[in-house]
């Protein structure tokens, strides 16, 4: 994207946001509390339309493209909410189901095979008739990353896929994801505050600044001498308590 204006009636996002996403990459956006992390994600996915500049997806400008035209483009797309966004009436094969049903012409066979192919590509199994209020925090986002993953998109978007785990969760869910990108060989868009893990799995991260973004490698962000990365990365640092 370039040039990309974002704001909320009076509340400015994004005066002249630049940056890239290298395709069949893992990409991982950070940023502060209200630097538009989630909007960015928005953006991309077309759910908002910038006052000015150009954003391109997988080769397709969508900057002025009407709900019909995004149809094609969001086919493209998977998405791994922050909270999961299950379905709460709905077992878990079910929800995997639902989006195959509603967009393809598959019959429940094959309905079936794609669902259990998703799972196991998340390490899980013999939890079809689970529902999601029976599953831990860590099944949950393990579920959802399959549901984003089961009509095999171009472009896999990840918002706070850490958030709510501990330790042993977050290192579970950073295998999977790295392992999903190579298997799908997908474009993989990640929202974080977790700079630990975004130094872990990353290819390329973006930091969202107020006056724009920087973007690199892990190891070339922390080459820089830029004090605004260099005093971002330091915070994840300093221990919490001598934060407050």
């Amino acid at each position: 994207m370039s040039g990309v204006r974002m704001a909320f009636g009076q509340r400015v996002v994004f005066r002249d946001l630049s940056c890239r996403f290298p395709r069949g990459r893992m990409s991982v956006i950070l940023g502060g509390s209200g630097s538009g992390k989630s909007t960015l994600l928005r953006l991309i996915g077309g759910l908002v339309r910038p006052q000015a500049g150009r954003i391109v997806v997988d080769g397709d400008e969508i900057t002025n493209r009407s709900e019909r035209q995004m149809y094609a483009v969001r086919r493209k797309l998977g998405m791994m909410f922050q909270d999961g966004a299950l379905l709460d009436s709905l077992t878990v094969f079910e929800n995997l189901a639902f989006p195959l049903r509603e967009h393809t012409t598959m019959s429940e066979r094959e309905i079936a095979a794609a669902v259990h192919e998703s799972l196991a590509a998340v390490g899980l199994s013999k939890v079809d008739d689970l529902l999601p209020n029976q599953l831990s925090g860590g099944m949950v986002k393990r579920v959802s990353l399959a549901r984003a993953i089961i009509m095999k998109p171009v472009i896999l978007l990840c918002d706070e896929p850490f958030s709510g785990l501990d330790p042993l969760s977050v290192k579970l869910v950073e295998g999977l994801l790295v392992h999903v990108n190579r298997q799908l060989q997908a474009t993989m868009i990640i929202v974080s505050h977790h700079i630990a893990s975004t130094m872990r799995i990353a290819d390329h991260v973006v930091l969202l600044l107020p006056d724009g973004a920087v973007e690199g490698s892990p190891a070339e962000l922390r080459r820089t001498t830029d004090p605004r990365v260099v005093g971002f990365l330091d915070e994840d640092r300093v221990p919490a308590e001598a934060r407050a």
